[in-house]
């Protein structure tokens, strides 16, 4: 995809070592399909089982040859996207987000916004409530990305919790 470009420009092994341990990944070479490039973004997952299994990156692949029209579709900015090495604003810590589109940002799924949104998941209140089987009616399929949103709004039930009572 990136026609034999380095992939880390003139950065040291230890420099990126650091940046992909601060979560960097790379940004999409130049006409890289958005759906392409979050397949790789879905591949470079830090935690080996968040990754997708061969099965699913087969499965991806084929319904991406399968609609050639979503090939066509290119991030905005092409290549020159925000790098998360370079600009280094912290996602805002769970109990400060407002909106189900600011939880998703904040926990990096934002691929499922749109999702959310249309089967109806439209407060914290609500998101606060799903669980696996509503996960997978939204279109969250992957294990690794389940378990990210479900250990994610296990947090935001403490965080939205009444303060208890000691008597």
């Amino acid at each position: 995809m990136s026609y034999g470009e380095r992939p880390y420009w003139d950065m040291s092994n230890q420099d990126v070592i650091n940046a992909i341990e601060q979560d960097y990944r790379l940004p999409p070479p130049p006409e890289c399909p958005a759906s392409l490039h979050a397949l790789m973004l879905d591949c470079w997952q830090k935690e080996r089982a968040n990754r997708p299994r061969f099965c699913d990156v087969v499965a991806s692949l084929d319904r991406l040859i399968r609609n050639p029209t979503s090939l066509k579709v290119t991030p905005r900015g092409g290549a020159n996207l925000s790098h998360p090495l370079l600009d280094q604003r912290v996602p805002p810590p769970l109990s400060a987000c407002g909106s189900v589109s600011e939880w998703l940002r904040a926990i990096k799924m934002e691929r499922y916004e749109q999702s959310f949104l249309q089967a109806g998941f439209t407060n914290l209140d609500i998101v606060s409530q799903l669980n696996t089987e509503d996960l997978l009616r939204v279109g969250v399929t992957l294990a690794g990305h389940q378990k990210k949103i479900l250990s994610s709004i296990q947090t935001l039930r403490i965080h939205k919790a009444p303060p208890t009572m000691l008597y």
